[in-house]
């Protein structure tokens, strides 16, 4: 049995196969391991990765039904979605592993589906028209069209309708300052989202070894909240409120923790739900104005072009400032910034 007739009587299901693959993809896109990235975009205000679910049972039920034409035409223009998709990755220099598996199983698909269109031994003048393929629907009375359209037409619809953002932003204007802990020469910066685990993991991890450099009074550390999630800043709210009325290092790293806690293992997304939960947890917090404080949060995310977080800078020297992305680089910088305290470098 040939590769080619394999593939063949077997096309359907192989469809399938990649199908739920890429819908397996998009469900586990919320997850993160080491970093989590910030890269959103939406299609008529639908986020984009359930488009990308709904898109691929499409393709399973007209491949189930052995509806070539409909699956051709369909990978064809998902095609058209990809390179939009992938340019615009490429233009903000952001690049989602998920989406990008997602867009080799679309490939992947197209490939398996694809035929030597007929019309290439009849109009040679025309080849370039039917590099993609063609199909036929008889009973539209349209035979061999040009997939080329299909993926064209894709490419516009996305570029019409895509919504898609890189940056993370709190909105207002500022006349406040960021919390922080300690003084001192060396300063640690930690760009963190409450939703994300790999934050959650070195805010555990690296609890004791924070308050070991706090305690050399040689280390100022910040935290900056990142609005990766959309309930993000409600959280950052809340870290300032307790800030404001606690500024030591064992409240502002205990209420740290409540708060990561309260957006991963109790999942919660509304304020009244979240003040609820602090005050279980016996959390005090004195109102400010966090409208003062959230542009200057924006301008570091910004300024420090943060795409994924956990993100830490650790600065040495005005010339000499380091960055660490993912909690294991992470936990590898803060021991190395022990280790050169400790060896009392300059």
């Amino acid at each position: 049995m040939t590769i080619k007739y394999f593939i063949k009587k077997y096309r359907n299901a192989m469809t399938i196969m990649l199908a739920l693959i890429g819908i397996g993809l998009m469900a586990y896109y919320d997850y993160c391991d080491t970093a989590c990235s910030y890269l959103k975009g939406d299609i008529f205000g639908i986020d984009l990765k359930w488009v990308g679910i709904a898109y691929m049972a499409a393709i399973i039920v007209f491949a189930a039904f052995k509806q070539t034409s409909l699956v051709r035409a369909l990978l064809a223009a998902g095609l058209g979605v990809e390179v939009h998709l992938y340019a615009f990755q490429v233009q903000n220099d952001v690049y989602c592993p998920f989406c990008l598996a997602f867009s080799v199983m679309l490939i992947l698909s197209f490939i398996i589906n694809y035929e030597v269109p007929s019309a290439w031994r009849e109009k040679h003048s025309r080849m370039w028209i039917y590099f993609l393929g063609e199909v036929s629907f008889p009973m539209l009375k349209l035979n061999k069209l040009p997939l080329l359209i299909f993926s064209l037409l894709g490419y516009l619809f996305v570029l019409f309708t895509f919504s898609g953002s890189v940056t993370p932003a709190y909105g207002f204007d500022s006349t406040g300052s960021i919390p922080s802990l300690g003084k001192g020469p060396y300063e640690v910066v930690i760009f963190a989202d409450y939703f994300c685990p790999p934050c959650k993991r070195i805010d555990i991890k690296a609890e004791p070894l924070l308050k070991e450099l706090l305690a050399t009074n040689k280390v100022k550390i910040t935290f900056i909240d990142v609005p990766f999630h959309s309930a993000t800043p409600i959280y950052a709210k809340y870290y300032l409120y307790a800030a404001n009325a606690s500024p030591d290092v064992n409240s502002i790293l205990h209420i740290r923790k409540m708060l990561f806690e309260a957006a991963q293992v109790k999942h919660i997304q509304k304020e009244n739900a979240l003040v609820d939960f602090l005050k279980e947890q016996k959390i005090w917090w004195k109102k400010m104005d966090e409208k003062q404080i959230f542009p200057l949060l924006s301008a570091k995310i910004k300024e420090n072009n943060i795409k994924s977080t956990p993100t830490c800078f650790i600065k040495y020297s005005v010339a000499d400032i380091k960055k660490f992305v993912g909690d294991e680089e992470i936990w590898d910088g803060l021991t190395a910034l022990k280790k050169h305290l400790s060896s009392g470098k300059k």
